[in-house]
């Protein structure tokens, strides 16, 4: 492994992650998170002092190692228990239907297998449960979009794998999601890498 992967990217991951413009995403996913949760990708754990009184564990899957160790230091900072599960999302290792709520924000451009990550989160979901999300991705502007198919294959080498134009809708539909509320438009910042997706889904 790389001294970049390794070291170097996960603190640049997490300042990105810092942006204040990120932060009224957060807080609104986060809020809607009830029951036990897993959250998709945790990172260095920005999401964990968030959750609330409605949410009983926050399960945090994360495939870097070097992450999670950055993730122990924020838990105690949460009122919530918080477990820890170093795995990848196209292979979740949880029962069928063992938690009330799937939380994404800003991971589904990384994930190398989006359709099979959202099959398994679709899978753990109990029935009546949710997905919420925010992610950055393919925008609905032609002239964009033409920029983020050019960026996406240096973007990817540079971003730990980071996906500049995935459908975002697309996908959580094709994946047997039913999407029952979703705001889009651009945050500041370049248009290529600031079209969001923000909502919430159940599976059908």
């Amino acid at each position: 492994m790389s001294f970049y992967t390794d070291r170097v990217f996960p603190r640049l991951c997490d300042l990105a992650m810092r942006n204040r413009h990120l932060a009224p995403y957060r807080r609104r996913v986060i809020g809607a998170a009830e029951g036990r949760v897993l959250e998709i990708g945790s990172g260095s754990g920005l999401n964990l002092p968030l959750y609330g009184e409605r949410v009983r564990e926050v399960i945090a899957l994360e495939p870097g190692a070097r992450m999670i160790a950055l993730a122990r230091r924020k838990s105690p900072l949460g009122a919530v228990p918080v477990a820890f599960l170093e795995a990848s999302a196209e292979e979740i290792p949880l029962e069928g239907g063992s938690v009330d709520t799937v939380v994404m924000t800003w991971t589904l451009c990384t994930i190398p297998h989006a359709p099979a990550a959202l099959a398994e989160m679709r899978r753990v979901l109990r029935r009546g449960g949710r997905l919420l999300f925010v992610e950055h991705g393919a925008s609905p502007d032609p002239r964009v979009r033409r920029w983020q198919d050019r960026l996406t294959p240096a973007w990817k080498m540079l971003s730990g794998g980071c996906h500049l134009n995935r459908p975002v809708r697309e996908l959580i539909d094709a994946s047997g999601f039913q999407i029952e509320r979703i705001a889009t438009g651009y945050m500041p910042g370049p248009r290529p890498i600031t079209f969001m997706s923000e909502g919430s889904a159940r599976s059908r």
